[in-house]
């Protein structure tokens, strides 16, 4: 029989994104630069709107939540650009191009236009007030985002963590952690709330090719949160499957679609079509600011097309493809709602064709 650990408490880990005043009463963003990690913690400083464009678009940032948090804080960013000059009819259309350059970035992730449409009502509201109002309201509001993340994204662990019996072992596909949020994770989160509650949870994570995000930043959240992880390449999980070590794949989202479509990482449509064949539950961890009821399907969701390098190379540099090869690199694929057992969500676990009823 196994008997579970002691409750235990599990921290946020270092700030994604961290929102700094300085000194002389101007604001910046510090991102904690994921290219870098495992090996260095750098940090990339944003001082305007066009700083964390390239912040996003670079994916010194990622993760669909952390995306949504940053681009709110570009926001308050571009006002704070225009602001120290003046304050003049000229606003509102400055801020309608501060939106579109940071909405420009990524085009796939729903919470980056999500946060872009919360802020709005705070910079629109511009000439009835004051500089230093307008500045420290929208610093403020796009703090309160990332807070109420960290809130949504426990309770979500709550819920989804009654679903994992205590000795499971979880795959999991990509980074959908502290890393990727405001902190704590959504389907890690769902793993760290296992573990807190007691359970004994080992993990295994895919590498998550071309961009690595499994093998850097996954493994690196759990081996620092002292949480068994192994680390396999991507085409290792139907043998792990079929070996029966494997009793749940437990991934997040990117964006979610009215029917219950999951476009997520590249790759985690072939993990669901596994888990589907071998009996294996496929669990989605996501908050409902990842869902676009505005979508009917999976097959409106925009799919990012990212650099042939990210294929054709392994960091900086290092070729390890021939050159003049054709390469083709989705960032995200599209899991159909008949392949994903549940959603587990902040409001509860739901499946896909419960969302909708769901949504207010």
């Amino acid at each position: 029989m196994t008997h579970a650990m002691p409750a235990i408490t599990i921290s946020l880990m270092v700030d994604a994104v961290k929102w700094v005043k300085n000194p002389d009463g101007t604001h910046e963003v510090h991102l904690l630069d994921q290219r870098a990690l495992p090996v260095r913690t750098e940090f990339f400083v944003c001082r305007d709107h066009d700083d964390m464009a390239k912040g996003i678009r670079d994916m010194v940032v990622r993760g669909a939540p952390a995306i949504g948090i940053s681009a709110a804080f570009g926001v308050a960013l571009g006002a704070q650009s225009f602001l120290r000059k003046s304050l003049q009819d000229a606003f509102v259309p400055y801020m309608e191009d501060v939106s579109s350059i940071l909405a420009g970035t990524r085009p796939t992730a729903v919470n980056l236009f999500w946060a872009i449409q919360r802020m709005r009502p705070f910079w629109e509201k511009g000439s009835r007030q004051t500089a230093p109002e307008i500045t420290e309201g929208l610093f403020k509001e796009a703090q309160r985002i990332k807070e109420e993340d960290i809130h949504l994204n426990r309770r979500m662990g709550g819920h989804g963590q009654e679903l994992i019996r205590d000795g499971s072992t979880i795959l999991t596909h990509c980074n959908a952690g502290a890393l990727a949020t405001g902190g704590y994770g959504t389907a890690l989160g769902v793993i760290r709330a296992a573990v807190e509650a007691g359970k004994t949870i080992r993990v295994f994570a895919d590498e998550t090719r071309p961009y690595l995000q499994g093998a850097r930043l996954t493994a690196y959240e759990l081996v620092e949160d002292g949480i068994p992880t192994t680390l396999i390449t991507d085409g290792m999980a139907a043998s792990l499957m079929a070996m029966k070590k494997i009793d749940a794949v437990i991934v997040g989202a990117d964006r979610v679609t009215a029917n219950g479509d999951v476009a997520n990482k590249i790759g985690t449509y072939g993990l669901a079509v596994l888990a589907k064949a071998h009996g294996i539950p496929f669990y989605v961890a996501v908050p409902f600011s990842t869902i676009d009821f505005d979508m009917s399907s999976g097959s409106q969701i925009p799919i990012e097309q990212r650099s042939p390098d990210e294929v054709t190379h392994i960091g900086p540099g290092v070729r390890i493809a021939p050159e003049g090869v054709s390469v083709y690199n989705p960032a995200f694929d599209v899991t159909p709602a008949d392949l994903v057992t549940a959603l587990i969500t902040e409001k509860g676990v739901f499946k896909p064709s419960e969302l909708r009823s769901k949504a207010f």
